[in-house]
């Protein structure tokens, strides 16, 4: 991010080929390799999608995935885990982190 970027919203989202990978991770642990972690930090000029450390539930961001245009509309989030696709890659965000992308969404001018 550039220098004095100020992070509006952040939030952490997971992707897998499917939902149930998340179960069997749970369960077992089994997967864990097919899910990856990803970090959204989100400022007034941009949306910084962030590849985070497996082992760290996505709280700690190694490098740049890619950037989005700030109007780029995130939601709508529901239910448990919401299923979002950003870069291309289908994940889910948990509803912890709804408030987040909701804010996101408002200050970009989209409404719920």
């Amino acid at each position: 991010m550039p220098p004095g970027s100020a992070i509006r919203q952040a939030f952490i989202y997971q992707t897998a080929p499917h939902f149930l990978f998340f179960i069997v991770v749970y369960i077992t642990g089994l997967s864990m390799f097919w899910v990856k972690y990803r970090c959204v930090a989100v400022t007034e000029d941009a949306i910084y999608v962030l590849e985070s450390a497996k082992l760290s539930g996505g709280g700690k961001p190694q490098r740049l995935l890619g950037t989005l245009p700030r109007h780029t509309q995130l939601g709508p989030v529901s239910k448990r885990w919401a299923q979002l696709t950003i870069l291309g890659e289908r994940g889910w965000v948990h509803r912890r982190f709804h408030d987040q992308v909701v804010a996101a969404d408002q200050e970009a001018g989209f409404t719920r």
